[in-house]
């Protein structure tokens, strides 16, 4: 692995020719561009701004923030001051907000806006090490709060006698140097301080992009949050590589944003595509002539799908009925997500394997990849020359795998964090000889790919002494268009049920196209046309799976599981242990039924 830091990189990408866009980003409405030299001169302007504020070496300066170019701007000042960025989700709430402030000790935190900062506001008191605030849209008169304007002129003023001082501070940070903590949204207790040196962020670029082959040409349209770690890699990558980083307006505007500018690549959780997913199959399903074409048309592309993976020449006959199935169908579909897509990366939790030979049957190969906050992101990934469906790839680079005796995947590479930041337990329970504890279960192929089944702790064990992967059912489930999430429950009972939350969108369609009466998605969780409905979706995956696994009751929620209501961590995972305790009631009602109906 090279020697040098993203800042090195960076460096050198302000010599990248002007026509090559460093970012795109839409400001009053307009897409706009920034080249790359005009990149870099925002973050050393922002730099300057930090060290006019006193910031030194080593110190945190925390982000509280969405996905925009601001962010990313203020990370590269950050580490260009041989500074320490510590992100922290938009969603987060005071309380959350607090702990990170002072384990991180954080000396400068910026905020979005208002909003934001009205959440330091209430816990501002317990925060003593916070010195000063930046706010990036807004304006409060006081002594140590800085709007963004003030913050830029007071890194013009530093800069006008302090010429290099950006340029000779990049250069002094050295591969070992900490770059940023990144606290795990973590589904139970305080979140875990996961320490990233540069070393491990050059790594994972660096054997990452290699397998992707992306380049200048290349853009992407970036919504996953900066805060968690796949997010980051994207955004660090664009450096390394000079493709073109596209800015969504709001994870609500991906769809109208894919046709404006017209990705090549996209970095997505699994929930992005399980819903683009989902919307195909609700409106395929309003016309039974559409439906037979798009059955065909999907039978048609899974053989051409099946001899690609294999590497299997096509026959002529099929390629021409291909062409038919792509006129007819997958040229709409692909249209939507931009029209030139060469593939798209899933990370961050498990993809459907339905889901993802259902894309390559279409034209669109979503490439799995694997990996953790405490792995730099991906640790395995499918490339676009060696790919299996159900898997998520080879190992990357230098990522040696072990196989625990229950199944764990242990890991040592760069890539593996160098700990976790204030906490010696975490720490001795998170290393064995070197590697490193994922909590996940796995094991290889024939082939050489890397298979996850579950994750360790999330596995559930009936009282039959049978172990349950609760992800699995949870997938098989979301398959259907008019299910959301779902929440599998069975741990040291007699069988297996399920919470279920309602896709919006589909199922209002499929009540106004039924003559179903409702004031609301939530009064549509009592209909009993609805419940025959998920009742049959429920019998369908329970068809391919064992008996002792298959769902016996379920109960249709009211309202889905969001982020805001601290159900979904930011990276759209349930959180098992709060959904657990919340919805008790619930599961305790599914355990006293008569389950003869299922």
């Amino acid at each position: 692995m090279e020697n040098q830091t993203i800042l090195n990189h960076l460096l050198l990408a302000q010599n990248r020719p002007s026509q090559l866009h460093a970012q795109k980003y839409k400001k009053n409405k307009v897409w706009e561009s920034k080249n790359w030299r005009d990149y870099f001169d925002q973050c050393q302007l922002l730099a300057a701004g930090l060290l006019s504020l006193g910031l030194e070496k080593s110190n945190k300066v925390a982000i509280l923030c969405q996905t925009r170019p601001e962010w990313e701007w203020m990370d590269l000042a950050i580490l260009g001051c041989g500074a320490i960025t510590v992100p922290i989700y938009p969603s987060y709430h005071a309380e959350e907000i607090e702990f990170i402030l002072n384990d991180a000790q954080v000396k400068i935190l910026v905020c979005e806006n208002l909003e934001q900062y009205n959440k330091f506001k209430e816990i501002h008191k317990n925060s003593p090490s916070v010195e000063s605030i930046v706010l990036i849209d807004g304006h409060i008169n006081s002594n140590n709060i800085y709007s963004w304007e003030q913050l830029n002129k007071a890194g013009s003023d530093y800069l006008s006698k302090n010429e290099d001082c950006y340029i000779s501070s990049c250069s002094q940070v050295k591969i070992d140097d900490v770059a940023t903590l990144i606290y795990t949204s973590g589904t139970t207790g305080n979140p875990k301080g996961v320490v990233l040196s540069h070393r491990q962020i050059m790594s994972e670029l660096v054997d990452l992009f290699e397998v992707l082959q992306v380049n200048e040409q290349d853009i992407t349209l970036t919504f996953l949050p900066f805060a968690h770690v796949l997010g980051r890699v994207e955004m660090w990558g664009h450096i390394y590589k000079g493709y073109t980083l596209g800015y969504a307006e709001s994870i609500d505007k991906i769809k109208k944003n894919l046709t404006e500018i017209h990705p090549t690549l996209i970095i997505a959780v699994p929930r992005i595509f399980e819903k683009i997913y989902n919307g195909i199959l609700s409106q395929v399903e309003t016309s039974p002539t559409k439906e037979k074409v798009f059955k065909w048309a999907i039978k048609t592309g899974s053989k051409i799908s099946r001899l690609k993976v294999k590497k299997i020449i096509i026959p002529i006959h099929l390629l021409l009925q291909y062409q038919l199935a792509k006129k007819l169908v997958f040229d709409t579909i692909l249209e939507k997500l931009g029209g030139r897509l060469r593939f798209a990366f899933s990370g961050g939790a498990p993809l459907s394997r339905e889901i993802g030979e259902f894309f390559h049957a279409a034209g669109l190969l979503i490439l799995e990849g694997y990996g953790l906050t405490e792995t730099t992101a991906g640790i395995a990934v499918n490339s676009p020359i060696h790919y299996q469906f159900g898997t998520v790839g080879k190992p990357l680079g230098d990522v040696v795998l072990k196989f625990a005796s229950d199944g764990e995947i242990l890991v040592k590479s760069d890539k593996v964090m160098t700990g976790y930041y204030n906490n010696e337990t975490a720490n001795i329970e998170a290393f064995t000889d070197g590697f490193f504890h994922t909590g996940d279960i796995g094991e290889l192929t024939r082939e050489g790919f890397l298979k996850i089944t579950d994750r360790k702790k999330d596995l559930i064990k009936t009282a039959g002494g049978k172990y349950v992967a609760p992800q699995k059912l949870e997938n098989l489930l979301k398959l259907n268009p008019y299910i959301s999430n779902v929440l599998i429950h069975g741990d040291k009972r007699k069988y297996i049920v399920a919470l279920i939350t309602l896709d919006e969108t589909n199922i209002k369609k499929y009540a106004l196209n039924n003559n179903i009466s409702f004031s609301d998605v939530s009064s549509l969780a009592h209909s009993d046309k609805i419940k025959e409905l998920i009742r049959e979706a429920v019998a369908e995956a329970n068809n391919q799976l064992s008996s002792f696994e298959s769902i016996k009751s379920f109960a249709i929620l009211e309202n889905d599981f969001t982020i805001e209501s601290g159900e979904l961590t930011p990276s759209l995972k349930v959180k098992r242990k709060i959904c657990d305790e919340r919805y008790k009631d619930k599961i305790e009602e599914l355990y006293g039924k008569d389950r003869s109906s299922i």
